[in-house]
């Protein structure tokens, strides 16, 4: 099975899990419960699955991916996609929560992150910057943002304040109850709606409990080091949570030629790492959601995922060229309505 099989039959997978009527209604009943949106703006590094992190079904926290996980609320699309998301969850009379996101490795600095040269200094700093933009633009009320800080060793979550308090999730008793974690939260953001409190909770508790199972497995250092072989670029990713898969670049960074020939260079040092084998395959995918079959927005997309292949595909070619010769390519549409991707070739 190459490395394009591999894909299929995984979104196939997750595709099938995601429209089972046992988990379309545990999704259904869980929104009509809490009544908060959730994003998260991530690094591309394949080991950030929020949704594996917090034990949280697929489809409830909305991915947003960028080299380091930076970005900037000025950036034209950026401003757009985010503005565009916050009016959706206003009409359906729903608040905001962003979790603005860093990672590092407690263990060895090096398995931290590349977008910001494994400074974590640096990498929170970006994140703080980050969150002023959100409470400038928005306020903190029916959209508020929190820094995230994600230790890959071990998957724990570290909220911060406005103020740079701290709450480390690693370092709470795996039998803490809900009461004193929702107690914590409230602690942590005396400011933050009580409903919006009670929807952070089911998050910090899923993690709390990943951690545990984490120590409890001995999960080998392996694992929390890259072994990404795929390259993906644009929109409709979340169906694709396995750990250490794809480094996944949304089209949001203005120099975007830069991220995307970033993206490349560590593929190619993965593989003269030795962390992956090319013969197993590694794919170049392209990705543009869609959620309506009538009109024109599944063309759209179409046309969108084409653009990003031949556009990466000419970067790759002129800026990593000894990686092409491993590349295969993929360029997808992907139904929002059942996370099923549709190839275009």
């Amino acid at each position: 099975m190459n490395g394009i099989e591999k894909i299929l039959a995984l979104n196939e997978y997750h595709s099938k899990i995601f429209t089972e009527p046992k988990t379309f209604l545990e999704r259904k009943l869980y929104r009509a419960k809490h009544s908060t949106e959730i994003a998260a703006l991530k690094c591309m590094d394949g080991r950030l699955h929020l949704p594996v992190m917090t034990q949280t079904a697929l489809g409830l926290i909305q991915p947003w991916r960028n080299l380091g996980g930076r970005f900037d609320l000025g950036w034209p699309a950026f401003k757009e996609g985010m503005e565009g998301w916050v009016e959706y969850s206003s009409h359906k009379g729903r608040k905001c929560l962003v979790f603005i996101t860093y990672h590092w490795s407690k263990g060895d600095e090096h398995r931290g992150c590349r977008g910001f040269n494994y400074d974590k200094e640096a990498a929170v700093k970006a994140a703080m910057d980050l969150k002023k933009q959100y409470d400038y633009v928005f306020g903190k009320g029916p959209v508020y943002a929190i820094v995230c800080g994600i230790e890959t060793d071990e998957d724990g979550l570290v909220l911060h304040s406005a103020s740079d308090d701290k709450l480390d999730l690693a370092e709470l008793p795996a039998q803490s109850s809900s009461e004193e974690l929702l107690t914590k939260i409230q602690t942590l953001y005396p400011d933050m709606d009580e409903d919006m409190a009670n929807d952070l909770l089911p998050l910090v508790e899923g993690n709390v409990r990943h951690i545990a199972e984490i120590r409890a497995s001995n999960r080998p250092i392996a694992d929390s080091e890259h072994r990404e072989w795929v390259l993906g670029i644009g929109r409709g990713f979340d169906w694709l949570h396995e750990i250490n898969m794809a480094f996944i670049i949304g089209h949001f960074d203005p120099d975007l030629r830069n991220t995307i020939k970033t993206g490349a260079s560590l593929l190619q040092q993965n593989i003269e790492a030795g962390r992956v084998d090319p013969k197993n395959g590694i794919v170049l995918m392209t990705s543009a959601p869609y959620r309506h079959t009538a009109g024109y927005e599944q063309r759209l997309a179409e046309q969108k995922a084409k653009f990003f292949k031949d556009f990466a595909l000419d970067i790759i070619k002129t800026d990593v060229p000894e990686l092409m010769e491993h590349l295969q390519s993929l360029a997808v549409t992907v139904d929002m309505n059942t996370r099923k991707i549709h190839p275009l070739e």
